[in-house]
Order: C-alpha cells, then structure tokens, then sequence
C-alpha cells in the first residue's frame, strides 16, 4: 500500500512539473485563452458538443490568426500559414494520429497516410482518375448528368408540397460517386431501397463521441466500451461493407474508374486494401458533396439571396445547353457557396517536422500540432473578404483581389495533400444547379427553423444539425407566367 504522504508527494511533484512546463513553453508568445497553456479539456470538450470549427473560429476573432488552442497545438489562418503547413515541400508537414480514426478495416487510405512518402505512391496510383481530362469525359459526365436529372425528377414530384435535400442531394452524390468509382452499378433509375440504406449508413454517422472517447483515451474506452455502447453506439456499415466488398470483387469495371485503376495487378493491392480505399472514396464523396449542396441551396432560397438565385436563372437560360465550366456566375455561386459553407470546414492537424519551423513570424518546435480550417481562413482576412460572413457570390466576378481571394481558398484543402476528388466535387455541384436552376426557383418551407441548418461539426465534415432541409420547387415558367 502506498502511503497517504508519497500519494500526496506525487500529485504535488506532477503539478509542479506541469506547471513547470506550461510557463516555460516557447508557444506562451503566441496569444490564446490562458488555460490553453495547461490544457486541451476545454477544446475536447468543444470536439465532443460537435462545435469544434466555431469554437475556434470565435478564438481567431478575439486573438487573431494565430491562435493556442491546446499546450501543444496552434491554430493559423493566414495565407502565408497555409502555404508553409500544407505545401511546403509539396506535400507540407506529416498528418498526425488524429487520422487513424478514419482507417477502413483496420488498412490505411490515401487518406489516413500520416507520411508524405506513403501519401505519395498512393496518390500515384490514383490521381489520374480525378484528373479533370477524366472526369469531363463522356462516361464519367454521363454518371453525373444521369444523377441530376433523377435529382430533377425528385423536384418535380414535389411541386406543391416541399423537398428534403438532405437525404436526396446525398442520394444524388451517392450515384455520381459510384458511379466514378465502380461503373456499371447496375442502377438506371433512382436510387432502390436498397442503395438508400447504403448511403445512409455511409454518411449520416451518429457515432462521433464514441470515435473521438476511443481515439482520446483508447484504455478508458476498452474498460467502458459496454456502457458507452448504450449511450453512443460504434458505427456499424454493414450493407455498406458487403456491397463495396462485393462490389470490388467484380472484374468488368469500364476503365474510367477508380476500381478498375486499383485493381491493376503491377500495384500489388490485395482486395481488402481495394475495398478500403473506394469504402473512403465513397464516404467521402457522399458527405462534402451532399452536405456542401445542402447549404447552398438553403442560402440561395433565402429572401436575402433570391437576386443572386434570379441572376443564375438568367445566366443558365440565357446559355441553353451550356457546358458546366463555361458559365461564369454558377461558377462565383460555387465558390462563394464552398467559401462560406466549406464541405471540410475543420482543422486539418499536422506535426512540425523536426527542427522545427516558423510559421507566421512564431517559432514552433519539432513535433507541435499546428493547422488550419478553412471556415476561418474564408473568414478572418476582412480586407480579402469585406463582409464575410455574408453570402455574396459577385465578389469572384471582381477583377480587384482575385490572387488574393484565390490565395485564401481552402475549401479542398492546398498542396500535394489537397483534395482529389475537387474537380469531380465542383463538375457535380455544378451540373445539379444548372439542372435544378434552370427549370425552378427554390424557397425555403415555411417548417423549417433557420437553426435546423446550423453547423454541426462531424470530425472533419460537418452537416445541417437538424439533419434536414425542407424546400420548395417552384417552376420557372409558373414564376413568369409563361
């Protein structure tokens, strides 16, 4: 038994070493809230209430664009912080474990690489399919064109009643990507039952205190794993494992896709390693792009944007027929979309390599967390964005701070760790607005509450924290009497 004065001894000589080491770290000149020196409860605490992003964003408005969040960990929003966090050298600092939480049946990802080298012979392997000279071919646009006009035809059955966006724009992306990733998918029509149950086990996770209690404190969470399974269940996918685990077991995949990419025998991937990386290709694809889609429309519908909603309308009837990339004004309504509501709106945690490094005129040692999240760098530089928090889709058509606005674009991430999926990402939001847009005019249903498309942070992504998005299809030629 130990006795009362060592226990005693030993709290006072760890609180002294704490102590110690929070008053003399180098990060102390970086401004922050002063218990971010001794402790990173408080920002966990805001992980698990899924209100990480503005947490922090509401730390950059009150102590600038370098901020400590944790005694080890910063969080920047500059231009110049992006580019040395996430460029430098190409591919910038390695990921830290925060990404084990995303490893698909225990393999890891192109994703969940944590090193530049390893992030780099994937990305070989599959790059070229989300190449844009792929994804504007005739088959992958076939894929996302057949999805939006099932999209339109959701709108159409709706007219005199109202929409769920949530679920159909996640339908939608779940048929662009599979469609990418394992054509033929079989499926000519809308989404079967079936395939719904697929893609809701996919994206719409309920389990993020469980994974974030895990990855915090795995000891803690294998002793207690049964009572927090009553309150927080692991997530579970199983329709979604069989159909990618049967899905990647086909051989007659047409040689646009990335299944077909994979399973090329001189890159030596078992099957389960192929299965992973279209398991993580498919959860992805669905959540940034159904989510992202989601808060867009909502804000085009809304009364103070309906003059941006009218001069898209203009600008896609105006330009029948029109490719996708060739309409400057759905183009501003995209990015100021992906500006305002970021598909990945999260901090993106990198080490400081050895030897450390400055980042924003701070001196951060070897092994400090440091990233950034792009819903605060669309937003802490008032004079690149005036007004950021507005949604304003005319401030890309101006001339005067377009390298500067395009500098500060963090939407798919920057350098050689940067999004693949973007251009597939930008062709399907695109082609469903010019679809959508230039048949109706959309208005929010008089049910929604405006907190209901609140930000509700699920580790990276985040999604409407009502879980839905009500709107209402109303024909363009009823609008102008035609």
């Amino acid at each position: 038994m130990l006795s009362p004065l060592l226990i005693i001894l030993s709290i006072v000589a760890f609180v002294v070493h704490t102590l110690r080491h929070a008053l003399s770290s180098p990060l102390n000149k970086i401004p922050g809230p002063w218990y971010a020196k001794f402790t990173s409860l408080v920002l966990k605490w805001n992980e698990f209430r899924a209100n990480r992003t503005q947490y922090i964003h509401d730390l950059h408005l009150n102590y600038g664009p370098s901020v400590r969040i944790a005694p080890r960990e910063v969080a920047f929003a500059s231009a110049a912080a992006v580019k040395e966090i996430y460029c430098s050298g190409g591919s910038g600092y390695d990921k830290t474990e925060f990404y084990d939480m995303f490893r698909v049946y225990g393999r890891r990802t192109m994703f969940t690489t944590l090193n530049k080298d390893d992030h780099a012979k994937r990305k070989r392997i599959i790059a070229d399919r989300y190449a844009n000279t792929n994804i504007v071919r005739s088959p992958s646009l076939d894929g996302i064109a057949e999805g939006a006009s099932n999209f339109v035809k959701r709108c159409f059955q709706s007219i005199g009643g109202s929409l769920d966006l949530y679920v159909r724009l996640h339908s939608y992306a779940f048929d662009c990507v599979t469609h990418h990733l394992f054509h033929p998918h079989g499926a000519d029509s809308l989404l079967s039952s079936k395939d719904e149950e697929i893609m809701r086990e996919v994206t719409f996770d309920d389990s993020l205190q469980n994974r974030l209690f895990q990855h915090y404190w795995p000891t803690a969470h294998k002793i207690l794993g049964r009572i927090l399974y009553m309150f927080a269940k692991p997530r579970e996918t199983p329709l979604a494992d069989k159909f990618v685990l049967d899905t990647c077991a086909q051989t007659d995949t047409t040689p646009f896709t990335l299944l077909n990419r994979l399973q090329n025998p001189s890159y030596n991937l078992d099957h389960t390693d192929v299965a992973a990386e279209c398991l993580d290709h498919m959860a992805a694809g669905i959540d940034t792009t159904g989510d992202a889609l989601c808060f867009l429309m909502w804000e085009l519908s809304q009364p103070s944007s309906l003059h941006y909603q009218r001069k898209l309308q203009e600008e896609l009837l105006a330009n029948p027929g029109a490719s996708f990339d060739k309409l400057p004004y759905l183009d501003a309504v995209v990015m100021e979309g992906l500006r305002c509501f970021p598909a990945i709106p999260m901090s993106l945690p990198r080490y400081v390599p050895c030897g450390g490094r400055t980042v924003d005129v701070f001196f951060l040692p070897a092994g400090t967390i440091v990233s950034c999240q792009a819903y605060s760098v669309h937003r802490i530089d008032r004079s690149v964005f005036p007004n950021p928090d507005a949604f304003n889709p005319d401030r890309w058509l101006e001339e005067k701070g377009d390298p500067e606005r395009k500098r500060l674009f963090f939407a798919f991430a920057n350098g050689g760790r940067g999004c693949v999926g973007k251009h597939l990402a930008l062709a399907e939001m695109k082609m469903l607005l010019q679809a959508v847009y230039s048949r109706f005019t959309t208005l929010p249903d008089a049910a929604m509450a405006p907190e209901e498309l609140g930000m509700s942070d699920q580790l990276i992504s985040s999604r409407p924290a009502g879980q839905r998005c009500l709107l209402q299809f109303i024909p363009l030629d009823a609008v102008t009497g035609e």
